[in-house]
């Protein structure tokens, strides 16, 4: 019999579902335990479920996490963490997968929507302009896609887009892959990439390796009127030498759900640069995973994967200890 404990704020349904899944073991919450209890369930607890337990843990002593043994992110992405703050033999697994679906689904609309300059023509119809055979839109037909980073975002992306006849190339760590791609290659291909897609798609995770792997060089390498999406975290792009690029490049246009300076993270949501005076920009507040019961299905995701590890098989999404 193990312990678990679940350290963000979870949800009545959630709680019901990790009880449910979890029943032969203990399963408690952070948050419903009595401020006196929960440094001695926090020693107890060899599993941790958590969002964010940099933030969740950070009023406790790292001395209590000695017994962790697995922590399983809820998130896909692990950026956020202090990674010092919990033994060095506790696993930690990211939520590999579990958003891959909704994200695909946010980032071809966003694809289509600047190709349609929606907004564009959106706006100017607000002004009453009705510019018919002047308002030119681009054909998603036969494009080339690039997508950097080429796990399960990349590839959901890739099945939606494959009903436009596009192309694709793709970037992942091993320049291998066994889905139907028309180029495959590691970062040492980037600006290969970049030159021959007509829609960039970002979907790697930060790491020291991809912070600002997109700045004015790359930028200079794509094609004039490319599209450029962000689904993954903002730091991957050099935040000013993108809106210097819009700006400046008015055929060009981005698609920006990952921001530099977010809540989750920092506690606030800032920009250095104003984006939203640009009509070449669309954003979206970090949302492209949220739909409907997304979080109850990013829990189960979670729970299976804390469940290979009391099966002692292979976990899934295991991540380096350090940036």
């Amino acid at each position: 019999m193990r312990n678990i404990l679940v350290t963000y704020d979870a949800t009545k349904k959630e709680k019901e579902f990790y009880r449910n899944f979890f029943q032969d073991n203990v399963t408690s919450f952070l948050a419903d335990t009595e401020i006196d209890e929960k440094e001695k369930i926090l020693l107890e607890s060899d599993i941790i479920i958590a969002w964010n337990p940099t933030k969740e843990l950070e009023q406790f002593d790292k001395s209590l996490f000695r017994n962790f043994h697995l922590i399983q992110l809820l998130s896909a992405g692990y950026d956020h963490l202090e990674f010092d703050m919990f033994p060095d033999k506790c696993l930690i697994a990211a939520n590999q997968g579990a958003y891959a679906p909704s994200m695909a689904e946010h980032t071809v609309a966003m694809i289509l929507s600047l190709a349609k300059k929606l907004r564009l023509y959106h706006n100017r119809m607000a002004e009453g302009k009705f510019e018919q055979m002047k308002s030119i839109t681009r054909q998603v037909k036969g494009a080339t896609l690039g997508i950097i980073g080429f796990g399960s975002i990349g590839k959901e992306v890739t099945k939606l887009m494959r009903g436009f006849d596009v192309k694709v190339m793709a970037l992942n760590t091993s320049g291998k892959t066994t889905e139907d791609v028309d180029f495959i290659g590691t970062l040492d291909d980037l600006d290969h990439l970049l030159t021959q897609s007509d829609f960039v798609v970002i979907s790697i995770p930060l790491t020291a390796e991809t912070e600002g792997l997109i700045g004015k060089r790359e930028l200079e390498l794509m094609k004039n009127d490319a599209i450029l999406i962000n689904v993954a975290r903002g730091p991957i792009i050099k935040e000013k030498d993108l809106y210097e690029h819009l700006k400046s490049h008015p055929d060009f246009s981005a698609g920006i759900d990952a921001w530099w300076i977010e809540p989750f993270k920092f506690g606030q949501f800032k920009i250095n640069y104003p984006f939203f005076e640009l009509p070449n920009l669309i954003g979206s507040p970090h949302n492209s995973a949220i739909v409907e019961n997304i979080m109850i299905e990013g829990a189960s995701k979670a729970a299976e994967n804390v469940k290979r590890f009391l099966n002692n098989e292979e976990i899934k999404g295991v991540v380096k200890r350090a940036l």
